[in-house]
């Protein structure tokens, strides 16, 4: 069994999932309304819309959709996306881009659990949580 970070986005998801791939890598996949059975059923203002985007890199699985629950899209706090990270440059070089245009809300530090660790809000009102276990042999 698997879970995997399913973002809903207001009409920016392509922009957002294109942020996404430029600061993790990976492949990324999109299928807008219009390419979908949805579209007879959606105002031609929607086809551009995107129906479902599937960011992968090796484990990693980040989902988006453009597609709001009818009472719109409220942001909270409550929900996190925790990145372990497999080098102490990568945490640095994806803490770094996933921050430009957001807020860095806790650097990144060394911790007492021995992990590289830091958390952000990025530019499209996300939260990150960041994690680089180091090694005990360093």
């Amino acid at each position: 069994m698997q879970i995997h970070s399913y973002l809903t986005f207001s009409g920016n998801c392509r922009e957002a999932m294109t942020f996404y791939q430029q600061c993790l890598g990976g492949e990324l996949v999109f299928q807008t309304i219009g390419e979908s059975p949805l579209a007879a059923k959606m105002p031609p203002k929607m086809k551009e819309c995107i129906l479902h985007a599937t960011l992968t890199r090796e484990g990693m699985i980040l989902m988006g959709s453009d597609m709001t629950p009818q009472n719109g899209l409220v942001r909270g706090n409550a929900v996190s996306m925790s990145l372990n990270c497999g080098s102490e440059d990568e945490i640095r070089n994806c803490y770094d881009k996933l921050s430009a245009g957001g807020r860095a809300d806790h650097p990144l530090e060394n911790t007492f659990w021995g992990a590289l660790f830091g958390d952000l809000t990025d530019r499209y009102g996300n939260h990150w949580l960041l994690n680089y276990e180091r090694s005990q042999f360093h």
